[in-house]
């Protein structure tokens, strides 16, 4: 199976941003712990990041007919991007949308997400565990 992990705007910062809420590893560290759990998974994946809406619209379109899966963390575009919902769902990949922190439990606007509807499945609060996670559903559930 193989899996991409789509990360958003200012997740290239993780290890240097507010550690109160993201941890301490930086996003080179959680990259290389994601790509030594994929392997222990039997699972191929590949992570991009942007800061840029369009950019992740494009790695979305681009994976049509190339992966199995999508793993997803929209950062910021998750509470307004209508684009990367379109995208989602116009390739029809199987999609697990992710978030390091517990979104329900933060300020009002972090609660809603445009793009979860079009996704299996929303993992959120539990650390970069949260990517594992996902990887293990698409590696148990035969999705």
């Amino acid at each position: 199976m193989k899996v991409l992990i789509i990360n958003g705007p200012n997740i290239n910062f993780l290890g240097i941003r507010e550690k109160d809420i993201y941890g301490e590893k930086t996003y080179e560290e959680i990259c290389s712990y994601l790509y030594e759990k994929a392997r222990e998974l039997l699972l191929k994946i590949d992570i991009v990041q942007s800061n840029i809406e369009g950019e992740i619209v494009n790695y979305i379109q681009n994976a049509y007919g190339v992966y199995d899966a999508i793993i997803i963390n929209p950062a910021a575009y998750t509470h307004y991007s209508i684009a990367i919902y379109d995208a989602l769902k116009a390739v029809q990949i199987p999609t697990i949308e992710v978030h390091i922190s517990n979104v329900h439990a933060r300020e009002e606007y972090r609660r809603k997400s445009v793009t979860a509807p079009v996704c299996i499945g929303q993992i959120c609060g539990f650390g970069i565990y949260g990517y594992v996670m996902a990887m293990m559903v698409f590696v148990n559930m035969n999705i």
